[in-house]
């Protein structure tokens, strides 16, 4: 049973591999699809520029307005249709913005000190005439589009009452092919829309399971280097990195315990893969799971007093539980022939997964009091959802036209952003919290 469960495993871990076939360059198109019907009119002026050159360094209005619609709370409203482009109170006509049926106005400009920038914003209610917002933001140079995406968020938080994640970050793997044989995996970290993207860990061997630490400070991934399956944990500011003390065959699927000072993990070393919790602070282990089952992708709950993890005790992979301090697995899904790779909310009340029937694989969430299945995506090679931290949207990989993309979809499935590379594939998104 050991030697056939071994087997399986090498197996699925291979499959995993085998998305990664193109190369990738640093050329990005987003593209947004859908909306709600609901969606919220807002107008998002172009903002002034006043510095030494002879045009802004972004165009700090259509990220704003970017991150606005893919939030899928929100319809911004073309430049092009705007009648007057304000940037300050007194050139506002509030009677323009009412006839172009917008609820929403917002307008700045943005400033230059020599090496450094202030960007002044305002928003405002069209038709009760108020003032909601209003912010002057420092940024240097390297740091001007993330101050762009917290202009993002704090409209989206006045708006809707809800934690913007627009100035958040998301992990990815990719692969470029140097020839038939050799292919150079990178481990890169980008701001949430894609953007800036940096080489956090490169080899010749696969580079999988990106997982971020509860601060943003640090990453736990897993690398193939010398042939051997390793878990590093990697400080993002110095790119220091240390190893979890290995054990004989896999060690995968690292996930943080909600107060960063524990990983769960799965080990082979006794035979079939279990899930083990590793302490950062002795590096002890304490093994959860006891089963000629795989056991594997391990996920906390925000508790921490609960992990989620992937097994096919039943014959088939479906989602399970077990208390984090140790005790009895109970089994939670058992809609359709395949649910895997469980993630839960910020709030707990949903796990979001990788949903599968007869080959056909979509990103679905369970509402954890119902147990009700609402399916995201149409497939069907849909994998590696993550939360955002407001858990109001899912990042994940999908295929589309024959490469792999990163995909982020509102959590009621209306709408949909598509992150695609000039060439190659891109995989194991996560988002950090």
């Amino acid at each position: 049973m050991v030697v056939k469960n071994l087997k399986i495993i090498i197996v699925l871990w291979l499959a995993m591999l085998v998305f990664f076939s193109h190369s990738v360059s640093a050329e990005l198109t987003i593209q947004i699809t859908g909306g709600t019907k609901s969606a919220i009119p807002v107008a998002v002026v172009p903002f002034a520029w006043r510095g030494v050159s002879g045009h802004a360094p972004i165009n700090v209005a259509s990220i704003v307005s970017a991150d606005l619609t893919r939030s899928g709370h929100f319809k911004t409203l073309p430049v092009r249709d705007m009648i007057n482009k304000p940037s300050r109170t007194e050139a506002i006509k509030l009677g323009n913005w009412r006839a172009l049926a917008q609820d929403y106005l917002v307008i700045g400009e943005i400033k230059q000190n020599q090496d450094r920038f202030i960007i002044e914003f305002k928003l405002f209610d069209v038709y009760r005439g108020k003032q909601l917002l209003g912010y002057r933001l420092p940024a240097t140079a390297r740091g001007l589009r993330r101050t762009v995406h917290r202009i993002s968020d704090l409209v989206y938080e006045e708006l809707t009452g809800l934690k913007g994640v627009f100035n958040s970050r998301i992990a990815y793997v990719t692969q470029k092919k140097k020839s038939k044989r050799v292919s150079i995996y990178r481990l890169k970290v980008a701001d949430s829309d894609g953007f800036n993207p940096k080489v956090i860990a490169s080899s010749r061997e696969p580079i999988m399971s990106p997982a971020w630490s509860p601060d943003g400070k640090k990453i736990a991934y897993v690398s193939f280097e010398k042939k051997k399956h390793r878990i590093f944990i990697q400080t993002l500011a110095t790119g220091q990195r240390s190893t979890i003390p290995r054990g004989r065959g896999i060690n995968g699927a690292p996930a943080w315990s909600p107060d960063g000072s524990q990983l769960a993990i799965t080990l082979s070393k006794d035979g079939s893969p279990d899930i083990y919790v590793v302490d950062l602070n002795n590096r002890s282990w304490q093994k959860l799971t006891k089963s000629y089952a795989i056991d594997t992708e391990p996920a906390w709950s925000p508790d921490g007093r609960q992990i989620v993890f992937t097994s096919d005790r039943g014959g088939k992979p479906q989602l399970y539980t077990i208390p984090s301090h140790g005790g009895s697995a109970k089994r939670l899904t058992y809609q359709g022939d395949y649910n895997a790779r469980g993630s839960f909310s910020k709030d707990g009340r949903k796990l979001v997964m990788v949903h599968g029937n007869r080959g056909d694989y979509r990103i679905a969430i369970m509402d954890m009091a119902t147990k009700v299945f609402s399916i995201l995506t149409k497939g069907p090679l849909d994998e590696s959802p993550t939360f955002s931290a407001n858990s109001g949207m899912v990042l994940y990989a999908k295929i589309m036209n024959d490469k792999g993309v990163l995909s982020a979809t509102s959590v009621d499935g209306s709408m949909n952003q598509v992150l695609t590379f000039d060439k190659g594939d891109v995989r194991e998104p996560a988002w950090s919290q």
